[in-house]
């Protein structure tokens, strides 16, 4: 019972830490735009490009501060959870962070995701979108991006709950598909 106390005291203070920051800076990107290009290298050293899945497939890119975190392990297993229904959709997923390959390889063994995750160590790719804070060198925000087929973004999503708005954008894209092959 003391041990529960506790937890539930860490946890509203870890809310609460939070709830204090600064706000992020809105991303420069907006709905409609052309998705910037950004290819990478995933976990396991394989080069991941965004122009292989232009015109072929719906691409979700979802950032996220830092491996093996409580809301980086949270996002991470209910995105590979819903992954088939993402597949489903026709939408591939790829998180990046600002982790290295090691570190990510690590954190997709500890909680079997199932997608790629690309290193950012330079920052590009979140600059690129948008995804830190001012002169921050973390990725500070979860953020994401549904890219639809013609490469320009549908949807960016900045939700404290991330995994059940991502499905909500996977339902969408599966809506879109069967219009488009009617």
């Amino acid at each position: 019972m003391k041990t529960l106390r506790h937890l539930c005291c860490l946890i509203f203070s870890a809310v609460l830490a939070l709830a204090a920051l600064p706000s992020p800076a809105e991303p420069s990107l907006a709905v409609g735009e052309l998705a910037p290009h950004f290819s990478g290298h995933d976990q396991d050293g394989r080069k991941w490009d965004l122009s292989h899945y232009t015109g072929k497939r719906y691409v979700l890119v979802y950032f996220f501060p830092a491996d093996d975190t409580i809301g980086g392990a949270t996002e991470a297993s209910g995105l590979s959870d819903n992954l088939f229904e993402f597949k489903q959709a026709g939408v591939e997923v790829v998180g990046v962070s600002s982790e290295n390959r090691k570190s990510q390889r690590h954190f997709t063994f500890k909680y079997n995701v199932a997608f790629p995750l690309l290193a950012d160590t330079r920052r590009r790719i979140a600059d690129a979108y948008g995804a830190r804070m001012d002169g921050d060198n973390k990725l500070d925000r979860r953020i994401s991006f549904l890219i639809g087929l013609d490469g320009r973004i549908l949807r960016i999503n900045k939700s404290p709950d991330p995994v059940s708005q991502l499905k909500e954008m996977a339902i969408a894209v599966a809506q879109l598909s069967r219009k488009d092959s009617l």
